[in-house]
């Protein structure tokens, strides 16, 4: 292994060789699947093995926006880009890789990053499935927002440029460099993407504040000399005694999937309390429990358990089922994301995988659906680039360069793209809704 050194020119003309035979421009146009299902049909196939009292919520979910279906429907945009064209690079996909996707989080040393936070479709992959995601999402995201459609196409074609010159810039730095790169300020100056300064420092400053100690303050109380969760229905809600020590009895295995000095470190709280708690969109009808447990006097740390599926990704990309899709979720982020939860870990509670991880780690975001024109532009850059960074640490990111290095054309041909998925999302959409009109499908709309 270790004596086969391959030249930075040669792995550039690898990349260059690899467009002879998938020319940028073939990205351009939109092309679905023959046995593309209906939408009815979509979202019938993906409510299966989700909690059926739970899947009017999510329906009613989707159908808020375009964008919003969208986020619910990465299994059928998988199955439309397996249709597309592939330079044959294959990457640890996020999966998922739309642009609500990226948000900030804390290290361990207490800094504050922006990376892709979300990996339950996480899977190997072409690279360009995750770049299209993201486009595509930005034009949605821009349109719920009222931004012109020159400026949505600009925020798609900048976010590809963002990404190639990213790719660009590792495949010249040394391998470790380019390895440990972080998404914190710094990566918004070489994004050019100093429009988001304000809004990066506001959900930074936000997310700092967003702890366990501050989730114990609002949701817990001391009853009877126990610490327990307070219901807040429909979104927080109790939980028998068999399930809380079913989901307790289940931290033993969890913390074996830890490195060995942080299940040194988790081995010193105690369990108090387990609730059920809905999570978003993608993953509405899951299972999903918040674990409180006590530290050192009065310290809480939340926990939370996230049943893991398997990813949408599957059969689009014909890969066998995996053991664990809670360890395939958590071996995925550890590969992509510069920094990972120092708990992140996966467990089996009953006879389903989760992963397991901080509920609050000092999370936030920028919304994307609210950003104007020039904002917009910023993030996509700065969502390429992360994207990108994220990508490198799968594929030599100099072969990637050399494929990538044809410049405006490709970026071009990922904007247009964009525009058209984005139409065939909101004619999705609108079918969507015609569904629950005539009540074929049931849907419950949060107030």
């Amino acid at each position: 292994m270790f004596d086969e050194w391959l030249d930075s020119d040669e792995a550039y003309a690898r990349g260059r060789a690899l467009q002879e035979d998938d020319d940028h421009r073939e990205h351009r146009d939109l092309a679905l699947p023959d046995d593309r299902p209906a939408i009815v049909e979509f979202v019938q196939a993906s409510n299966a093995g989700r909690m059926p009292e739970l899947i009017p919520l999510r329906i009613g979910r989707m159908l808020e926006s375009p964008f919003a279906f969208y986020r619910g429907s990465a299994a059928l945009m998988a199955g439309d880009l397996a249709a597309t064209p592939s330079s044959g690079l294959t990457a640890q996909l996020c999966g998922d890789a739309h642009a609500a996707n990226f948000g900030l989080y804390g290290t361990a040393d207490g800094r504050i990053v922006m990376d892709i936070n979300d990996f339950d479709e996480t899977a190997p992959g072409p690279w360009e499935w995750d770049l299209k995601r993201l486009v595509a999402s930005l034009v949605l995201a821009g349109r719920e927002a009222g931004v012109s459609e020159n400026r949505c196409e600009e925020a798609a074609h900048d976010a590809a440029r963002s990404y190639r010159r990213t790719i660009d810039h590792l495949a010249r730095l040394p391998f470790l460099e380019s390895w440990t790169a972080l998404g914190d300020e710094s990566i918004i100056d070489r994004a050019e993407a100093d429009a988001l300064l304000d809004d990066f420092a506001k959900a930074s400053k936000k997310a700092k504040k967003n702890t366990s100690e501050k989730v114990a303050a609002k949701s817990t109380k001391v009853e009877e000399s126990h610490w327990r969760f307070v219901a807040d229905p429909p979104v927080l809600t109790e939980v028998s005694g068999e399930v809380a020590a079913e989901v307790t009895d289940a931290l033993d295995g969890y913390v074996e999937t830890l490195r060995e000095s942080r299940a040194h470190l988790i081995k010193r709280y105690a369990a108090c309390d387990v609730a059920f708690r809905v999570v978003g969109t993608g993953s509405v009808g899951l299972r999903n429990y918040l674990i409180l447990l006590r530290g050192n006097g009065d310290e809480a740390l939340v926990l939370q358990a996230k049943q893991a599926r398997p990813t949408a990704l599957r059969e689009a990309l014909g890969l066998a089922p995996v053991p664990h899709d809670g360890r395939r979720i958590v071996e995925g982020a550890r590969l992509v994301q510069a920094e990972t939860d120092i708990l992140l870990g996966w467990a089996t509670i009953g006879e389903h995988p989760y992963i397991v991880r901080q509920f609050r780690n000092r999370k936030g975001s920028i919304d994307v659906t609210e950003l104007e024109g020039n904002d917009l532009d910023d993030y996509g850059r700065l969502a390429g680039a992360l994207l990108a960074r994220a990508h490198s640490r799968s594929i030599d990111p100099r072969v990637l360069a050399g494929y990538c290095e044809d410049g405006d054309r490709m970026d071009s041909a990922y904007a247009r793209y964009a525009l058209a998925y984005a139409d065939r999302t909101e004619a999705d959409h609108a079918e969507l809704v015609r569904a629950v009109d005539s009540g074929v499908l049931p849907a419950e709309v949060e107030e």
